[in-house]
């Protein structure tokens, strides 16, 4: 009797942790409103959510597109309005959406964007902390694909070195970060090249890279969401003219 009952909470414990841990990552934090107000189309941006959200230029439309992976468990809505305002800029942008809400589950999902859209000459990918990992893991497995590389808050793994890949890099990070640490940060600058702009938003935190509210373990920022997000799309913008220059 003692073995049956074992053996059943053993199934009920195999059969219950896969339940729990979907219901965990399926139940992020709400998008705030300003990001679901920016999945708006108007006359500047087409905006289109599907497989996943796309931030079309209108008018102006350059040669080189951004392709982001959101952070862990983070609806991918929530970078709605920074995605806007790149556009906005006249760079395409294509955020994923990812199984579980973890871009670990889909590393090679900017595969099928590049696919899908083949008139597009050069791509940027990058992301928000797991994401930009994630990000970072995809240049160096397809280095052939990208032509640059955005960090926010995010820093590769330590099995990811990309010092001999040809990529153009900018790391944005906040000093007010408690996830992704300024310690963390530095120790990600011997994994990118030594030509990577290095951006820190003073006073700014870890969740105030998306719109999804506050997050368990970060500091509280010093400035506002808008302040830092200004500085994100200012120094994401940036990477993207220089690729479409074509230093790369």
């Amino acid at each position: 009797m003692k073995k049956k009952v074992a053996i059943m909470i053993l199934i009920g414990l195999l059969l219950g942790v896969p339940f729990v841990f979907a219901v965990w990552a399926y139940t992020p934090p709400a998008p705030m409103p300003q990001a679901l107000a920016a999945l708006e189309s108007d006359a500047q941006v087409f905006v289109r959510v599907d497989e996943w959200a796309f931030f079309e230029p209108t008018k102006i439309r350059a040669d080189t597109a951004l392709i982001f992976y959101p952070g862990g468990r983070v609806d991918f809505r929530s970078y709605a309005p920074a995605a806007r305002a790149i556009a906005e800029a006249g760079y395409p942008v294509f955020i994923l959406s990812m199984p579980f809400n973890l871009a670990v589950f889909d590393v090679d999902r900017a595969a099928d964007v590049m696919a899908a859209y083949p008139e597009i000459q050069n791509w940027v990918v990058g992301g928000h902390s797991l994401g930009g990992a994630m990000a970072a893991n995809y240049v160096v497995q397809n280095p052939e694909d990208a032509q640059g590389l955005l960090l926010w808050a995010a820093y590769p793994a330590s099995s990811d070195d990309l010092t001999g890949i040809n990529v153009e890099v900018t790391s944005i990070y906040a000093t007010r970060d408690g996830l992704s640490t300024g310690e963390k940060i530095d120790q990600s600058r011997a994994l990118l090249p030594a030509d990577t702009i290095w951006m820190a938003i003073e006073g700014g935190n870890h969740a105030q890279f998306g719109w999804y509210g506050d997050q368990a373990g970060d500091l509280p920022a010093e400035i506002s969401r808008e302040v830092q997000q200004e500085q994100i799309v200012a120094a994401s913008i940036a990477l993207l003219a220089r690729v479409d220059r074509g230093q790369r």
